[in-house]
This record gives structure tokens, C-alpha cells and sequence, in this order.
């Protein structure tokens, strides 16, 4: 996982969101999920749209806790059991229609539809980081509340979203998002190091995420 950020192709998916737009999960694409993953897998796409729609409204607070309590019941399955590959970074659809993924999955899912719900970019950053217990490599996002904040971590590891001083088992490493790419200091902001468009993969994917989902295309699962 996350060993190749900077060369990993994009994958198959078109995704049903258009950022700064309203989201709606076609027909189409609703099909596809069944075909491939049963009706649970359909279901769950609902279901996102549905949290998207109740959500709105919400404070940003309420809105962190019901994204991360919302795709933290997906299962965790490593890549390579999943689909087939060492690392694979699916789309949210994906993650979402298949029901299960890694921690790159659940973070940028969560960055997405928090994006959809109105939370300023400049506020959230996809952050790789060192688990510490489990000595590997590991995404979490974090979520700034104001410039210099100390963060707020979601994370698929721990369910309750606390702030990065009291996840002392995460090390900090960089950090991304719509914009911009940053070394990370220790529990803070980091340090500006580049744009994030200099990640092939993120630059892709984010292309991706802009096109319709008229085809309804879904990527099929290895297992």
C-alpha cells in the first residue's frame, strides 16, 4: 500500500459525482453495482446519496462525524486480496459498491464527500502517515479546522475522530489535497513542497472524477 503515490496508474472507474455539483448516483451506474456486487452493493450507493442529501445542512462538525462514521463501517481488505493488485486506489464508488478497501480508500472517499458537503478544501489534507503499532505505512485525513489548527484525524484504525496530539501511534510523514502537497511537521501543518498535481495519480484520478457517469462503469472486484 501507498508505495507507489507518485506512479500508480488510475484506474477504470467513472465516477458519479461532479465536484462543486449536486451528486447523483445514476441509474446506470446503480445497475452496474448490482450486476457485479448484488443488491448490497447497489444499496450502498444509495445510501451514500442519501447521507450526502440529510447531511447538508449539518454543522461541519456533525458532517466529519457522519462521513467517518459512514465509510468506517466498510470492511477492510488489503489490496491485493481485494483486487488483485499490491496497490490499488479505488474511487469512492468503487470502495463503496465492492464494500470493502484499504486505508487510502476510506480517506479518499471521506475527502470527497466532505468536499460535496461544502467543507473547504483548505481545511482537509489525505495524509500519509507511520502507524506506529503496526509498524507500516497508513492514510488518515485530516481535518484543520482554521489556518495553523491543530488537525482532527479520521481515520479506519480508531472510529472516534480525535485531534493529532492525541494519536501519538500516527507519525506524520506529507499530506495532500485539491491543491497543494506538503511535507508534515510533527501533529501540524507542514511545510508547502510542491503542488498537488505533481502526483500523477492524484491528477488522474481527480480527471476522472470530473467526467459523467453516463457509461456506468464499474471495476469488478478480484475475490
Amino acid at each position: 500500500m501507498l508505495s507507489h503515490l507518485f506512479s500508480l496508474p488510475w484506474r477504470h472507474l467513472i465516477f458519479a459525482v461532479v465536484l462543486g455539483g449536486d451528486v447523483i448516483v445514476g441509474k446506470a451506474l446503480i445497475d452496474s453495482a448490482r450486476e457485479l456486487y448484488g443488491g448490497a452493493g447497489a444499496q450502498r450507493l444509495i445510501h451514500w446519496q442519501n447521507l450526502l442529501n440529510y447531511s447538508q445542512d449539518l454543522s461541519e462538525a456533525q458532517k466529519l462525524v457522519e462521513v467517518n462514521d459512514f465509510f468506517n463501517r466498510m470492511r477492510f481488505v488489503r489490496d491485493i486480496d481485494h483486487w488483485g493488485e499490491e496497490d490499488f486506489w479505488a474511487t469512492p464508488v468503487e470502495f463503496l459498491a465492492s464494500g470493502a478497501g484499504d486505508c487510502e480508500d476510506y480517506s479518499i472517499a471521506k475527502y470527497f464527500t466532505l468536499r460535496e458537503l461544502g467543507v473547504p478544501d483548505d481545511k482537509l489534507r489525505i495524509t500519509y502517515v507511520k502507524a506506529v503499532t503496526l509498524d507500516q505505512a497508513h492514510m488518515v485525513l485530516s481535518y484543520f479546522a482554521s489556518p495553523g489548527a491543530e488537525p482532527l484525524i479520521l481515520d479506519n484504525l480508531v472510529s472516534e475522530i480525535r485531534p493529532a496530539s492525541n494519536r501519538r501511534d500516527l507519525e506524520p510523514v506529507y499530506n495532500f489535497n485539491g491543491d497543494g502537497l506538503w511535507l508534515s511537521r510533527k501533529r501540524g501543518e507542514g511545510v508547502l513542497v510542491g503542488q498537488s498535481g505533481e502526483i500523477k495519480t492524484w491528477t488522474e484520478l481527480r480527471q476522472r472524477l470530473q467526467q459523467s457517469n453516463r457509461q456506468g462503469v464499474l471495476r469488478e472486484r478480484n475475490s
